[in-house]
């Protein structure tokens, strides 16, 4: 199986050293603070944990909390994998990320999609997104007298990869299915609070997109080709102080007229046994996606994260 231009090797070899260029620039920003240790001195539960496409925060959104549990004197980091598998599709993401100064938020992650159910059981499509958020305003936890909200602004630089499985149909890439381009920049701003009285996190994210599927079937289309803003929600409710229940909910666009795309939902609960790990289960409601398997793709969520 080949992918628009590139074979799995190369593309294998391509995405190590893309990995490895991440961490040495992030350990060199990470090292411009270098006389300080690195401390883990927020609360439990409060780095959150890996979204889908690498941003530290909910399962599908992004939060304003720069990841990894270092403060302003320090920086933290994680790797992360996650699956999730609906009715017709599979889609696995790992990455890593680096929170510095509780700060600067750098992240990458990388997405293989899959079909399960014919016509599109052979269908793979990987991408890879980069990510940067800084925060800007605001303290999400520790300024507990204002309703003012930690307050965060991100880009995510998503790079589709062609399509694989679907070469007998003549079709390698993203664009013959009326994407307009095969990559992409996603622009967004996040605020965030947590009211530690009611044990709880709210969170409101504007995004400003043209990817479709999050990027999986490329940018913009034959629909439309413009940016547009799509609203994300989240919340969550800290049971125990290891324990977290919350609900997001994420809007989508429509640009192609091969998938009727709809809003994504999830209910998630994640487990903190310490700052070293958390365990995200979740069940996820991905609308539809294209119109070769007509049906809501429903069906679970599962990620783990180790860090500092």
């Amino acid at each position: 199986m080949r992918y628009a231009h590139i074979d799995q090797n190369q593309e294998s070899k391509l995405a190590k050293l893309q990995l490895k260029q991440m961490l040495a620039l992030a350990a060199c920003i990470a090292a411009t603070h270098g006389a300080h240790a690195q401390d883990m001195g927020k609360l439990l539960a409060t780095g959150g944990v890996s979204q889908v496409e690498g941003a530290g925060g909910g399962g599908l959104t992004p939060w304003a909390l720069i990841t990894g549990y270092g403060t302003r004197d320090s920086f933290g980091a994680n790797a992360h994998v996650t699956q999730i598998n609906t009715s017709d599709y599979a889609l696995s993401s790992y990455g890593v990320a680096v929170g510095i100064a509780d700060r600067v938020e750098l992240s990458y992650a990388n997405q293989d999609f899959k079909g399960d159910l014919a016509p599109l059981d052979e269908l793979r499509i990987k991408q890879d997104i980069f990510g940067v958020k800084v925060r800007v305003a605001g303290d999400a936890l520790y300024d507990q007298f204002s309703y003012m909200p930690q307050i965060a602004v991100g880009l995510q630089y998503k790079r589709n990869k062609g399509i694989g499985g679907l070469g007998a149909l003549g079709v390698t890439s993203v664009t013959q299915l009326g994407a307009k381009k095969d990559s992409g920049v996603d622009l967004y701003a996040s605020a965030t609070k947590v009211y530690l009285a009611q044990s709880l996190l709210l969170n409101g994210t504007l995004r400003f997109t043209k990817a479709n599927q999050m990027g999986i079937l490329g940018f913009g289309g034959d629909l439309k080709d413009s940016y547009q803003p799509m609203v994300e929600l989240s919340a969550a409710y800290l049971i125990t102080r290891k324990l977290v229940a919350g609900v997001e909910y994420r809007m989508k666009p429509h640009n192609l007229a091969v998938d009727n795309e709809r809003d994504y939902k999830d209910v998630f609960l994640a487990y903190f046994p310490n700052r070293n790990l958390s365990l995200t289960a979740a069940y996820v409601d991905l609308g539809d996606i294209t119109i070769f398997n007509p049906k809501k793709q429903r069906g679970w969520y599962l990620s783990a994260q180790a860090g500092f």
